[in-house]
């Protein structure tokens, strides 16, 4: 019997996650909502992350590429001290919050990503860095939802947490009618040359796509390249 075929391309993004206490914080805070607004796409809390570079479909040959280059960038990165803060949404649909703290540590990151994924023939869309973490996709014609819940998250600020790790995600959207997964492929410490693989491993709950006005420039469910 034939072996299936294997994609030629894969859907990667590179990101930070917040621990599990981050996310279990602000979990805490949404209970109320995911009852009352059950008809949102609510992310998987285990797949909350804040979204550096969005890449797209890119050659699977191109993965040993972008290991091999973002390990040096995060062994070259101190780890950014951030919090989760605040809520907005993008074009009345998509909730998400915001991150503070150590900012420019952040966007010196990100740029440093860019620069390494372009260094490794990767072309994507440019826009400005907003930090954030998606949480919820309303649907078509609901402009209300998305609204009323970041005005609730208005008041929201999560304690401070060091990000650990550089994250190499790959994703299944577009490739299935069933809900959105991610996998890390690859991750690697701040600070630290040494990386871990886990490409057959989904991603864990530590392993989680810009302030309430993404606070400074930062918005992660909706990525540097749009919602994610």
């Amino acid at each position: 019997m034939n072996e299936p075929a294997q994609p030629a391309t894969i859907r990667v993004f590179i990101a930070l996650a917040p621990p599990d206490s981050a996310k279990e914080e602000l979990a805490g805070e949404l209970r109320p909502v995911y009852d009352t607004h059950p008809h949102l796409r609510w992310n998987r809390i285990e797949d909350w992350h804040i979204t550096l570079a969005f890449l797209g479909e890119v050659p699977v040959a191109t993965v040993p590429l972008l290991r091999g280059s973002l390990a040096g960038v995060a062994a070259a990165h101190r780890r950014p001290r951030l919090a989760l803060r605040g809520g907005g949404e993008f074009d009345g649909r998509v909730l998400w919050t915001g991150v503070d703290g150590d900012l420019d540590a952040l966007h010196a990151l990100a740029a440093d990503v860019r620069t390494t994924v372009r260094g490794c023939g990767v072309v994507s869309e440019y826009r400005p860095l907003r930090p954030h973490l998606t949480l919820a996709r309303a649907r078509r014609g609901d402009l209300s939802s998305a609204s009323e819940i970041a005005a609730g998250l208005a008041g929201f600020t999560g304690r401070a947490w060091d990000a650990e790790r550089l994250h190499l995600v790959g994703s299944n959207a577009g490739r299935s009618t069933g809900p959105i997964r991610y996998r890390d492929i690859t991750a690697w410490p701040l600070g630290s040359g040494e990386h871990l693989d886990g490409a057959s491993t989904p991603r864990s709950a530590a392993a989680a796509q810009d302030p309430a006005s993404p606070s400074g420039g930062g918005n992660s469910g909706a990525s540097a390249n749009g919602p994610r």
